[in-house]
Order: C-alpha cells, then structure tokens, then sequence
C-alpha cells in the first residue's frame, strides 16, 4: 500500500463540518483517491456536537488569543455549579453547536434517501411551535405562558387562544400561501415582495399583532423583518412539509447530535468507498503555487506529512469581516424532562422530541427594564434527542447578537422556566454553555485547484442552499466526468449486504 506521501491524491479535504462531509458523500462511489483530514479530535467542524468534555475543551480552544480574532465562533464561556450537581458523565451529553431542525420537504432528505445514507441516521419529530408570552400584569403573581401556534386547518379551527373572527382572517391566509405562487395570488403579493411580510399581513390579511407574531415565529426570522417574498416562501414550506413523513409534524431532528449525526454517517460512506480518514490532523502549510492549473497542490499536514492533491477543499471558518452577522447563542441542560413541550397533539402523530419556542421582540424584559430589539428562539430537546440524561432536557437560545443579547437570552431562559414552572419549583439549571457564531464566506471560492466551500448558515432551519455549494465542489472534483448522462449526483444503487456500510454498527 502506498504511503501518504508517495499517494497523488485526486482530492484532499480538509474539515468534517456537514458541507465537506456531504461532497465526502457525493464522492463515495466515484473510485477517486480521497483523503479526509479534520485538525479536530472529533466530527462536525461547526457543526459538532460535543460532550461535556469536548465543550470544555472547545471553549478553551475559542479562549486563545488566535482563535479569538480570526473563528466564527467568539466569547465561549461554561458556567455550572462548583460541584456540578444532577450532572451525569460527560459522555451523556451530545451538545450541538449549530442547532438546525430540517423540514421534511428538504431537498436534504431526499438526497439522503437517493444516496441510500439515510438508513444510518434515525430521524426525530419537531411537534409544536410555541409563542412566549409574558405575564400581562408585570406586578402581579402570574407567571408568563406559552401558546401552541396553530399551522393547519385542524389547529385553527380547534384552537380557544384566538377569537372566531381572527381565526377567519388566519384561515385566509394559510389558503392564501399553500398557492401564493398562482397566477391571482402572485398579482396580490409580488408587487409588495420586497416589503416587511408584517404589514403585508396586516393590511391584506387584517392580522393584528398576535396573529402577526404567530405567522412571523413560523419564519425563525432572526431579526423578525423577513420580506414578504421571503416570509411566503417559508411559511409556504413549512406549510407543505406537515404530513409529509407522518401527522403532527413538518420538520425532524436527527438523533445524537442534529447535523452532526449527518456529517458523521457522510464519512462513514466516504470511508467504506475507499477514502482515508485522519482526525487530529490539519494542514500546517500549503505551498506556493505557478497558477498551472494541472499543478499538483503540495501540503504539509500538522503532523509533519507531506501530500500532494490535485484538489484541495477547505471549509470556511474564518470571520471575514467585522460586520458580518453574528448571533448570540445560550445552550443550557435543565433538571427536568419538560414534559409539557413534548406532548402529543394530533391523533396518529410520534411523539416529539424537539419543541419550538418564539419570543417576539419586546417579549423578553431585562432587569434595566428594557426590552428585547429582536426575537429569540429557544429549541427545547427532549432525552430521546440522545443528548442528555432521561429525565433532563437541552434549551437551545439563539438571537441576534447585540451589546445587551448576552443578558436578553438570560432574560429569555428565565422567563421560559417560569413559564413552565411545576407548582413552586421552577426547573434547575445544571450547566450554560455560551458563544456567539458569525458569518464568514457566503458562496464558494475557486481558485485554480484550491476550492474553498462558504461559512455555516446561522439559520436555524436548514437551508436548501447549503447544498448547491456542495453540488459545485463535486462538479469541480470531477471535472469533465460530472457532465457524462451515466454520472448521476448523490443517486447511488445499493450496494452488495456484504459491503453495505448500512449493515455496520
């Protein structure tokens, strides 16, 4: 067998986060030589999901003075009780970094199925969307509450939090968008596209500000102006992706560790068609080049290694400027399985494991007495996530990042355990974990045999557009190959039960 050095790779990537992982598996039946390296001990680059350990270990890393001015990912800081207590063993929890729920309408999901790697991955169901909604009466003893958000007909129709002639008003607009793309309904909103979808709804629809924030909370707009062009698209989406895998649902989580798991169960199918992997080790120095595109890429690997390629792929985790978007993120595990988030709602439907929560802007009161500028949204996880303890749960809070956003998520978690306080027990925290993630590339970048494939969406569900980067590296990877009719991207056969990397454990 050939060593490293004496091997002329046809393409070396460089990151396990799910971009690199997916071109891993587009690339798994094509018979090219490919080394898979990752300077992390772990899989999923950003989009890990890590054990308690590993976080401790990751804020350190994001606490350096390199990793501070140049990452993504900025201000990690870990907070528990000194003794940690109701804390299980570090290998429990399966913390992720960048949280994304995927809608079953996904073109994700059905390259998965195409690619046959779904067996490997089990998926879980998103149940309700809720609104928070503060104590009407800041002085007096009610505590704040959560109301489920109606997404079908059924829902609207049953609900008692909205009056009957809203509900009218409601219902013509989930009619409205399952068709906004019509020929009458396009003439209605496409004129005002570019306006905030809040007024839209408003002065067509007469939906006041409760409805609105129902409508918007669907979104997970991150600075709650989302367009009505965008607004629409995603309503519409969300609309049509419930009953797609079942009743109850319109999006689902994968088990362990969310698109980490994915990531993970890509890598694999690129091991078993032949790549080489390496955690652990990174690239230390990329030597100058001619310009010649039929130049071999020379690398020196952290661990002394030299390897030539004749493609290099990167992912992006570099801030690239200081206006990037940024969003402040707050991930907490609570003593309580917060059964109340997870309960089942339509009849025939699997039981959730994941719950929504949105807090408009202004929901959230710090203790200046201000409020919050942005929405925020907490991801609820319930055990069968597999990310923590029986009898625990996972809080995911992510807002726009701000001067004040560090104090407004504490604000929002808070207000959350309040409202979903047993008795005169509000739910325990056990551990924090905070950081704030930016934006750095937003498409891909070639130059001559160096590719190097966009940042990490921030949205919270995942975005389709995410895998047209990925389809762009395996037309560069292989080249003229990518245009022949027998070359079909991420459909592949079955393989033989014998070689099935499905059948492993």
């Amino acid at each position: 067998m050939e060593s490293l050095s004496d091997t002329v790779w046809d393409v070396v990537i460089c990151g396990t986060g799910l971009q690199q992982s997916l071109l891993a598996l587009s690339l798994s039946r094509s018979g090219k030589k490919i080394l898979h390296i990752d300077p992390k001990e772990y899989y999923g680059g950003p989009d890990a999901a890590l054990s308690l350990q590993e976080a401790e270990r990751w804020q350190t890393e994001q606490a350096s003075s390199s990793a501070a001015s140049s990452s993504i990912f900025s201000s990690a800081r870990i907070w528990q009780p000194s003794e940690g207590a109701g804390l299980s063993s570090s290998r429990s929890y399966s913390l992720a970094l960048s949280p994304q729920i995927i809608h079953t309408s996904s073109t994700l999901i059905s390259q998965l199925v195409s690619s046959r790697a779904y067996r490997q991955i089990e998926f879980l169901a998103v149940g309700s969307f809720f609104i928070f909604k503060p104590s009407p009466d800041p002085s007096s003893q009610s505590p704040p509450s959560l109301s489920r958000i109606p997404s079908t007909r059924e829902d609207v129709f049953s609900t008692t939090a909205i009056a009957a002639r809203a509900k009218r008003s409601l219902m013509k607009f989930l009619k409205f968008v399952l068709d906004y793309n019509s020929a009458p309904n396009s003439e209605v909103w496409q004129p005002r596209a570019s306006e905030p979808l809040s007024a839209f709804l408003a002065e067509h629809f007469n939906l006041d500000a409760e409805l609105q924030a129902y409508v918007l909370a669907l979104t997970l707009s991150l600075d709650g102006r989302i367009t009505a062009r965008d607004g629409l698209a995603t309503i519409h989406r969300h609309l049509t992706s419930m009953g797609v895998f079942g009743p109850g649902f319109a999006a689902i989580y994968p088990k362990w560790g969310g698109t980490s798991e994915i990531a993970q169960v890509a890598c694999r199918a690129g091991a078993v068609g032949g790549g080489i992997y390496m955690l652990g080790t990174g690239i230390e120095t990329v030597a100058e080049r001619s310009g010649d595109s039929d130049e071999l890429v020379e690398i020196q690997l952290t661990n002394g290694t030299p390897v030539k390629t004749k493609l290099l792929v990167r992912g992006d985790e570099e801030r690239v400027a200081d206006d990037a978007q940024e969003i402040s993120r707050l991930v907490t595990i609570v003593a309580s399985p917060l059964s109340s988030l997870f309960e089942v709602v339509v009849e025939g439907a699997p039981a959730p494991a994941v719950a929504v929560i949105a807090f408009p802007p202004g929901s959230v009161t710090e203790e200046d007495r201000s409020v919050s500028e942005y929405p925020v949204y907490a991801f609820a996880h319930s055990s069968s996530t597999g990310e923590c303890p029986s009898g625990q749960s996972v809080l995911y809070f992510t807002t726009l990042a701000t001067s004040t956003s560090e104090a407004v998520l504490q604000s929002a978690l808070d207000a959350l355990l309040s409202a979903l306080r047993d008795g005169d027990e509000a739910p325990k925290c056990l551990y924090q974990l905070r950081y704030k993630q930016s934006r750095g590339l937003t498409s891909v970048k070639t130059d001559g045999n160096m590719v190097q494939l966009p940042a990490p969406s921030l949205s919270l569900a995942f975005d389709d557009s995410t895998l047209q980067s990925v389809h762009e590296a395996w037309r560069v990877t292989m080249g003229s190959a990518s245009q022949e009719p027998e070359t079909d991207y991420m459909i592949f056969a079955d393989r033989e039960p014998a070689d099935d990397y499905d059948d492993e454990d």
